[in-house]
């Protein structure tokens, strides 16, 4: 018997790379996602097709990272089996809409969809939180990535049309509804990146320095000026001033859509590539480019968004402007594409 587990993409309106250091996100849920049919087995052999790959991946639930792309779904799948959801392997049929390397969360929304199928599989009264810290718990612990557990939460709880205003702190969440007077439009860059390339790892060291040196796990809860006054070494110290200043942007961007105030909106997204820009350090002039141009082109605000070095923008602009703001922008980027709106 086959059990069916989906999840959607996610694009964050703001609040990036302070999921891990106690801050306020704005994710949203995409139209595009992912579905995965499991098929439990009896031996430990995984096998997965997936439309993104034209081989199908033999397993052994034994096994580790391996730098396959099937290493995500074996990772789902062996935190499936030790919570007792399955009891051997699986047969995985996994079909995405979501591009890879494009920040929008495939591999989270992946490991949910796994988990959420095994779950349906096993009967198990696993809720839709405690299944997003599992995911979290595989993305960290098996593959290795340092992430936070903005992606996991927001493709296993939002639904496209609702962003998601989540306390990173204490994992309480508001669902709100997307502006009815503009487009959340997401452009991917041209770029590729992936989240085990060392770059992420990297920000999430300089951020645990700056964390030892004022003996906090919440980066986010220092004042700016605090930070800016220290003696902290950079870049830890332009980290920290990132996390900060970026938490009080998000806390005004949800007042600001919860008021459907879009100017307020859109300057904390702008100050928030800024700051991505200059004191995390994980833009590239190419998405920078990009940015300014979907400005200057008249959206109300822009920014990178996902965990950085590529990837996509998030912009948002009028509805009635959308489409001509959009053929505009993609003649001067022949490289960026059009990935959807939220």
């Amino acid at each position: 018997m086959a059990f069916i587990g989906k999840a959607p993409g996610r694009v964050n309106l703001i609040g990036e790379h302070i999921d891990y250091n106690g801050g306020m996100v704005l994710p949203a849920a995409l139209s595009i996602g992912l579905k995965v049919k499991l098929t439990p087995r009896r031996d430990d052999t995984m096998t997965i097709a997936a439309n993104d790959y034209p081989e199908i991946a033999t397993r052994q639930m034994d096994e580790c990272v391996s730098g396959h792309w099937s290493d995500t779904a074996l990772g789902a799948l062996r935190q499936a089996r030790a919570l007792g959801m399955i009891a051997g392997g699986a047969d995985l049929a996994v079909r995405s809409t979501i591009p890879q390397g494009s920040g929008l969360s495939s591999s989270a929304a992946l490991i949910v969809a796994v988990l959420k199928a095994a779950r349906a599989a096993g009967n198990t009264a696993l809720t839709d939180t405690a299944l997003a810290v599992e995911a979290r718990a595989v993305e960290n612990g098996f593959m290795g990535v340092p992430c936070g557990i903005m992606d996991q939460m927001a493709v296993a709880l939002a639904e496209p049309g609702t962003a998601m205003a989540l306390n990173t702190a204490t994992l309480s969440y508001a669902l709100l509804g997307l502006p009815r007077t503009h487009a959340v439009m997401v452009v991917h860059s041209g770029l590729t990146r992936k989240l085990t390339d060392g770059r992420y790892g990297a920000r999430k060291a300089e951020c645990d320095r700056a964390k030892a040196y004022f003996g906090t796990d919440d980066l986010c809860r220092l004042t700016p000026g605090e930070i800016a006054a220290s003696a902290l070494e950079e870049p830890a110290r332009k980290r920290a001033l990132h996390c900060a200043s970026e938490h009080r942007r998000v806390l005004d961007a949800v007042a600001a859509l919860k008021a459907d105030d879009m100017a307020t909106l859109g300057r904390a997204m702008n100050e928030s590539h800024v700051s991505m820009r200059d004191h995390f350090e994980m833009s590239l002039p190419a998405i920078d480019a990009l940015v300014t141009d979907a400005l200057t082109l008249g959206a109300d605000g822009a920014r990178l968004t996902g965990g950085g070095f590529g990837g996509c923008i998030v912009a948002i602009i009028d509805h009635q402007r959308q489409s001509r703001w959009l053929a505009e922008l993609l003649s001067r980027h022949p490289a960026a594409r059009f990935i959807g709106a939220a």
